[in-house]
């Protein structure tokens, strides 16, 4: 994806100069048009270049987002939801101005039903704040995309992390929802029932739209149990295809893993640098078993023998939760990591999925891709589910470097679709995906188009997202 090839949106002046007059009056000192809290509202860690909205308006009721949306729409002006904007992919960016809705404060946790295993929340809880609210009630919520991101954030980007192969994704894990459409009404898609066969599934439509159907403002989510026991290691590999074999025996098998990682040698080294362990910097497994104290032992030392059979091991794990506590730090702090491979540069952080039989063919062509154009680009995967990230260390001011990265993600774009994967697994399309659409989805594109339309006619709900603004996809 070039930049030149992102989605431009044109502005509204007449329009966004009403709105800006008329939300400083509804909101006063909760509406700020400031130069820094504008663009501190559009940052995408991601090369994207910000696009600022006009104004940022802080609301803390769905009545509130309600009056934004209804004002925006008045005056066909684009309105962008924001959590804490740790998406990556263009999501928070404003192409053609308008109003971010900043949903931080409304981080009210409204109700918990723990005979239920479920609990009601506003957008703006993050998923750390839940689950140290839940700790004294023995449930927890799985997902973990590494970021504390906020869990209506998590919903619109239909996130998971590396708890997805165990426990699902958000589309799995949000019961219902409540979110305000883009004519300013409020609509709840369902109750708290497990399941439902009545009329279309609005939640599921909602989930992963990323802002551009309406704002999530109230999620009804399902909790887990805290297991009894936790086991967790990291077993060594000769390869990676010796790896992602042992990956494809595990879930074969039926071993309720929770948790199954990919690190390739390249970022092993950087996280042995900076986490300051005592691992090969060769490919390597980190995993994670949930259960009772004997499953989890049975689990582990199942797993052993799979990876000897495959070459690798030892496998040395622990239920000493400190221990593994440092690993699994260790994994999510592999973004700062890999930024010391290359002091100075910008990640551009991608992610792809395939058919779990596909992932050590679709690595093993992108490290030769890797190696071929030069790139320092460290590569780390849910492995269980088959979707991997890289993250392409570049200047950002060299346009030449900029060129040969997007080229890098295109190729590995459009490998994942031709073996019946996907462009991203977790990260959404945003802006920087959107050119890559219509190669995974075909005709389908023109379906989201008829909802977008039918939904939201003046598209003002964070317009330049998901759809492509051309019909080829880039090569």
């Amino acid at each position: 994806m070039a930049l030149s090839d992102l989605v431009s949106v044109e502005r509204n002046e007449e329009g966004i100069a009403a709105v800006l007059g008329i939300l400083k009056l509804q909101l006063d000192e909760r509406f700020q048009t400031g130069q820094a809290i504008r663009e501190q509202h559009a940052h995408t860690t991601t090369y994207i270049p910000t696009q600022a909205p006009d104004g940022v308006a802080f609301c803390e009721t769905t009545e509130e987002v309600q009056a934004v949306v209804r004002a925006c729409a008045a005056h066909h002006v684009p309105v962008i939801a924001f959590g804490v904007g740790t998406s990556l992919e263009g999501h928070v960016n404003a192409p053609g101005g308008g109003i971010s809705v900043d949903l931080s404060r409304m981080n009210r946790i409204l109700a918990v039903n723990a005979e239920d295993l479920d609990c009601r929340i506003e957008p703006g809880v993050t998923r750390e704040q839940l689950n140290q609210y839940l700790r004294d009630t023995g449930l927890f919520f799985p997902i973990d995309p590494g970021a504390n991101a906020t869990l209506g954030g998590m919903a619109a980007t239909r996130a998971s992390g590396t708890n997805a192969v165990r426990y699902g994704t958000m589309r799995e894990n949000v019961l219902s929802l409540t979110a305000v459409m883009a004519d300013g009404e409020a609509v709840t898609t369902g109750k708290r029932a497990r399941k439902s066969s009545a009329g279309y599934d609005l939640t599921r439509l909602l989930v992963g739209s990323e802002g551009t159907l309406g704002i999530i403002t109230e999620l009804t989510l399902k909790l887990q149990g805290i297991p009894q026991a936790i086991s967790g290691g990291v077993c060594p590999f000769p390869t990676l295809e010796a790896a992602s074999r042992a990956v494809i025996q595990t879930i074969q098998m039926g071993i309720p893993v929770a948790r199954i990682e990919l690190v390739n040698a390249l970022q092993m080294r950087a996280m042995k640098a900076y986490s300051k362990l005592d691992y090969p910097e060769s490919p390597c497994l980190f995993l994670e078993f949930h259960g009772s104290d004997a499953g989890v032992a049975e689990q582990a030392e199942t797993f052993g023998m799979i990876a000897e059979e495959n070459g690798g091991g030892p496998f040395l794990w622990t239920t000493v939760a400190e221990e593994r506590t440092k690993l699994w730090k260790a994994r999510h702090d592999a973004y700062w990591a890999s930024l010391t491979l290359r002091p100075g540069a910008k990640g551009l952080s991608t992610d792809v999925c395939v058919p779990i039989s596909r992932l050590a063919e679709c690595v093993a062509a992108t490290e030769a891709d890797i190696a071929e154009m030069g790139l320092i680009a460290p590569i780390v995967g849910h492995a269980g589910d088959g979707n991997f990230h890289v993250l392409a260390l570049m200047n950002p001011n060299d346009a030449g470097e900029v060129a040969l990265v997007e080229r890098f993600v295109a190729r590995l774009n459009m490998r994942a679709i031709a073996m019946e994967g996907t462009c991203t697994g977790e990260h959404g399309i945003g802006q920087g995906k959107a050119g890559f659409l219509r190669a995974e989805h075909g005709r389908g594109v023109d379906v989201m188009r008829q909802i977008k339309h039918a939904l939201d006619p003046l598209n003002i709900m964070n317009p330049g997202k998901i759809l492509p603004a051309s019909a080829n996809p880039p090569h």
